[in-house]
């Protein structure tokens, strides 16, 4: 069976101009493998990286090796790896990094309060300069365009003055780990002391905080003062608060969401699927990408765009350490706008007749028991999981 073809040229790059800074939009994985390489090798001075998983595969492998040629040449390397998203990478796999040079930590390392907490974010910072992020990690299957086994993301690339908050953030994330690494008290610290502006560019951190994150708290703002939502996203299961915000948003306006119909973790899919009939009861439109396994992590509130690290789930809006980038632009809205829009031909469109006739009692409980459990464990445990469940939309449908 031929894979259906992708709502875009995967090799495109989306470019913005916003309050001085330049942003670009990278679609295609193997569009973003080869940004990564020549940023990498481009570095001057320093680098800086963030990763939750980072596998030595044929797209990890080579990627490492750039890190080791940039500190072979004196530029300063160093990386936070997150222990639990990258446990299938070995230690030994970094030797040529810190042989060359190369400082590498690892978050939450051992069993403690703060284990179930993960470090979900990828940031890559080059000279000061440059700001990389979104939700890819690095691994093969999210910087290739092979469709039988490719992860639908996107790349995020921002030069311009807030990069030096990234600069900031890294050394916070850094210094953590090298000296508090699982004390829960320093982590809710460092996400409730960071500071949130209302500039056009807003880095927005997420993490355990005992009231709502600087991320979730904005994201709310937005939600409840919107008119207009768009969703583009990998994992959707958020709580009875979040997904009233949701269904208010959508009777006063309009509202779409971009999910996920394939998947490596059908549980994630199963709790999704959960809240359909509640988000199409008050009117919003409701489709499940089906041309590959959907990663995304984009967001469109009237003239703001979310993009970034975070899901839509229990677990990037009060657990996880995560990081949103949120854009005020009007033309850049519309853009990505356009952007989830376009994906529709690549969707299967739900109905409530349709999202009935899948909901059975046994299936409705294999879904509630997919959001409870996807709501408190690693996305790397529950893809472990399906319950009985399966992430192929055409026998779903």
């Amino acid at each position: 069976m031929t894979a259906p073809s992708l709502p875009f040229a995967l090799g495109d790059t989306l470019i913005a101009q916003v309050a001085e800074h330049r942003l670009e939009i990278i679609p295609g994985g193997e569009a973003r493998f080869k940004r990564l390489l020549q940023l990498i090798d481009g570095a001057k001075h320093s680098i800086d990286l963030i990763m939750y998983i980072f596998q030595a595969d044929e797209a990890g492998a080579p990627i490492l090796e750039a890190l080791v040629r940039a500190a072979r040449r004196g530029v300063r390397v160093r990386a936070i790896i997150d222990s639990f998203g990258s446990a299938d990478t070995s230690d030994a796999s970094f030797e040529p990094l810190r042989a060359a040079g190369g400082n590498i930590l690892f978050f939450s390392r051992k069993w403690r309060s703060s284990y179930l907490i993960r470090n979900h974010q990828k940031l890559l910072v080059i000279d000061d300069e440059i700001a990389v992020s979104g939700g890819f990690n690095i691994a093969a299957p999210y910087l290739s365009d092979d469709r039988s086994d490719c992860w639908f993301d996107l790349g995020l690339i921002v030069q311009g003055p807030s990069v030096r908050q990234m600069t900031r953030w890294f050394q916070n994330i850094h210094d953590y780990c090298r000296d508090h690494d699982g004390k829960l008290l320093m982590l809710r610290r460092l996400i409730r002391r960071w500071p949130v502006d209302q500039g056009a560019l807003t880095w927005l951190v997420g993490g355990p905080t005992e009231r709502l994150s600087p991320w979730a708290r904005t994201l709310r703002h937005d939600m409840e003062n919107g008119n207009r939502l768009n969703m583009a996203m990998a994992y959707f299961s958020p709580g009875q608060g979040m997904l009233r915000r949701l269904g208010r948003l959508a009777r006063r306006g309009e509202a779409r969401f971009v999910m996920a119909g394939q998947s490596d973790n059908a549980a994630t899919i199963g709790a999704s699927r959960l809240l359909y009939g509640y988000l199409l009861r008050k009117g919003a439109a409701v489709w499940e990408y089906r041309a590959c396994r959907l990663h995304m992590k984009l967001i469109v509130i009237d003239d703001i765009v979310y993009i970034g690290t975070a899901n839509f789930d229990m677990r990037s809006l009060f657990l996880n350490v995560e990081l949103m980038l949120r854009v005020v632009d009007a033309d850049f809205a519309a853009q990505m706008r356009d952007f989830i829009l376009n994906m529709k031909n690549e969707c299967n469109v739900l109905t409530p007749a349709s999202h009935r006739a899948r909901a059975g009692w046994l299936t409705r409980l294999r879904w509630a028991l997919a959001w409870f459990v996807v709501g408190v464990a690693d996305y790397t445990v529950t893809r472990r999981l399906n319950f009985g469940l399966t992430a192929d939309p055409e026998t779903e449908l």
